[in-house]
């Protein structure tokens, strides 16, 4: 029997207070949700808040406490314009930008080779993975007086090592006589602690990888390295990415491994931003200078985050 013609039934609209109370159900939802958040958000802005809203003031102030009582006058952006002209920021920086660059390149090839090696089945893998947490675990100033006493050339096991293999290195002093070992020494502490917190979140990335998409790999006979090329870097940019933010920032930051090992010296040959920005608080009690480089660091903190987000942002 034909059809053609016949009228055609459009289906039941769904009841409108069906689709309110689920308006409504959404709506409870995010209440709840901001309900939850809001304490955290409050304490958050708490402790943080303040603080940044002070040295956002003291950044277009004058306060200087080695100047006694004068009054904390308005001084628009000289305080910018003193930290910009300044040759120890500028080398600072310089400094900064090195130590990040290089220190986040190995520690990210270094935690990825890791993190592709506890991925894989072994006997005491479990063990492995937790035991490699320890030197992120182990607090920063503890670590840093570790390889400080180690490279020590009279009571540390590196000297003793070299000298047992005739290195030409052996009874050299590391920390504080020569620019170069100074900072090899400041790498090697840093990498050290920090390397597992970064195989650790790669790891993770690698966990929520499903196994088929190997299986079919291999299958139309994809070799090791294009599957890794081609399908476990691109599967791991979130986690590539959370981990370079990290990392990034972490290095961008760097203050207590320099203050414990170096103290900026020899000289000021390994003085970074942060570092500088203790120096012009505590040692000169310049408030308003040190208020903008405190800024300024927040901004540049900031946009490293915002560019990785950017271009590493998964597609959809």
């Amino acid at each position: 029997m034909s059809t053609a013609g016949a009228p055609v039934v459009a289906p039941p609209a769904r009841p409108r207070s069906s689709r309110r109370r689920k308006r409504e159900g959404r709506k409870a939802d995010r209440r709840l949700g901001y309900a939850l958040v809001a304490p955290v958000v409050v304490v958050l802005l708490a402790i943080t808040g303040y603080p940044l809203v002070y040295n956002l003031w003291n950044s277009f102030h004058f306060v200087n406490l080695s100047y006694g009582n004068l009054p904390r006058r308005f001084v628009g952006g000289a305080n910018y314009t003193s930290m910009f002209g300044s040759s120890a920021w500028v080398a600072a920086l310089e400094r900064t930008l090195a130590f990040t660059g290089i220190s986040v390149v190995f520690d990210m090839i270094v935690a990825l080779g890791l993190a592709l090696m506890l991925h894989r089945k072994f006997k005491g893998r479990g063990v492995l993975r937790a035991s490699i947490l320890i030197p992120w675990a182990v607090p920063t100033v503890v670590s840093a007086m570790l390889w400080k006493t180690m490279f020590d050339p009279r009571a540390g096991f590196v000297d003793y090592f070299l000298g047992a293999i005739h290195h030409p290195w052996a009874s050299l002093t590391w920390v504080n006589a020569n620019v170069f070992r100074s900072w090899v020494v400041i790498f090697i502490a840093d990498a050290w602690k920090n390397v597992p917190f970064v195989a650790i979140i790669l790891l993770a990335g690698l966990q929520v990888i499903p196994t088929e998409v190997y299986e079919a790999a291999r299958i139309d006979g994809a070799t090791a390295w294009q599957s890794f090329r081609r399908m476990t870097l691109p599967l791991l940019k979130p986690a590539i990415m959370v981990a370079l933010i990290f990392r990034t920032l972490q290095a961008f930051l760097v203050f207590d491994v320099i203050y414990i090992m170096t103290g900026g010296g020899p000289g000021t040959s390994t003085e970074t931003l942060a570092f500088l920005n203790y120096q012009t608080f505590i040692n000169n009690t310049d408030f308003g200078v040190g208020g903008a480089m405190s800024m300024m660091l927040c901004v540049m903190a900031l946009v490293v985050a915002a560019v990785y987000v950017r271009v590493l942002r998964p597609s959809a």
